[in-house]
């Protein structure tokens, strides 16, 4: 398990280092580098500070923060094909963001809180259908609410930016996913809501791995099953919450990373919840920085790009 961290953090730092050596614009990597060695222009400067480096750090937070959200959820449906964007957080947390955007909120001023707020309540409203008749969760009734609320989500959220050219004009570049002007500053924003997940999901690790067994099994060992799932929700709604408020309801990072997380380290959630932190990032950089170089000097969108790297996977 060590030399897999590693390894992996070794992946991680070559990547970042990619992502701001190589981008559009005419700083070539050699200027980067120069630049990262103390020397280069000041234009160069200008490009790699002000534009690669909060581009970049941005996709590491926000692949850290998705990555982990998708393997909590499918600890927690025991189910996995469940993600994010699957069981509908992702989408009520667009939902709430081209809502309050209708309302007047500029998309500079929008708070983080309103995208954690969608977010957790898309995920409540999938869990509480999956368990109506006193099914409880059966893992196939909670793909069929999630995709269900999903598509009346983005239905409802296609529906208000036809009824606004304003919101439609600030959302059309944020709402396909993207880690593209951001800035620093608006890292600062996430940083609450990152502690506060990071210490309910130390808190709740051991009775999650329990949970994982089953019910029976983790109550037991002493677990409250209700509670862990409560907590995990919230955990979940923080990290994508705070994720899609910076860089949009970017799907698919939240279903791959688990699977391959989990191929390497076991399906014990203590281990392989580690290796998302590593891999979340390295999958959603290195598909920011091809999107830059499949179509320079433009951009190709990342939504796109993001399956390119799972390829070799599967």
């Amino acid at each position: 398990m060590p030399i897999l961290l590693l390894g992996c953090a070794a992946l991680l730092l070559l990547t970042s280092l990619a992502s701001l050596l190589m981008g559009a614009g005419d700083t070539t990597p050699w200027q980067a580098l120069s630049v990262l060695l103390g020397a280069g222009t000041e234009d160069a400067r200008f490009v790699l500070f002000e534009l690669r480096l909060p581009r970049t750090l941005v996709g590491l937070v926000t692949g850290m923060a998705l990555g982990c959200a998708g393997a909590l959820m499918q600890t927690l449906a025991r189910n996995p094909l469940a993600e994010p964007g699957l069981l509908g957080v992702s989408a009520g947390s667009a939902f709430a963001v081209t809502l309050a955007l209708l309302l007047g909120a500029s998309s500079a001023s929008l708070s983080v809180y309103v995208a954690q707020a969608g977010a957790l309540a898309g995920c409540l409203i999938v869990l509480s259908a999956a368990r109506l008749k006193g099914v409880g969760n059966d893992p196939i009734r909670l793909v069929l609410a999630g995709a269900t609320l999903s598509s009346l989500l983005l239905a409802l959220t296609s529906l208000l930016l036809m009824f606004d050219q304003r919101t439609a004009d600030e959302i059309r570049f944020w709402i396909t996913g993207s880690v593209a002007g951001r800035d620093l500053a608006s890292l600062r924003h996430l940083l609450p809501s990152l502690l506060v997940a990071t210490a309910l999901t130390l808190l709740i690790i051991r009775p999650l791995a329990a949970l994982a067994l089953g019910e029976t099994m983790a109550t037991n060992l002493g677990h409250k099953p209700g509670r862990i799932r409560l907590t995990a929700v919230l955990i979940v709604a923080l990290l994508v919450g705070a994720a899609t408020a910076m860089a949009g309801p970017i799907m698919f990072v939240g279903l791959v990373v688990p699977f391959i997380a989990r191929a390497l380290a076991g399906a014990d959630i203590r281990r392989y919840l580690a290796l998302c932190l590593f891999i979340g990032p390295i999958i959603l950089i290195g598909a920011d920085t091809l999107s830059r170089i499949l179509v320079y000097p433009l951009n190709y969108p990342l939504a796109y790009s993001l399956p390119l790297l799972a390829l070799p996977y599967y």
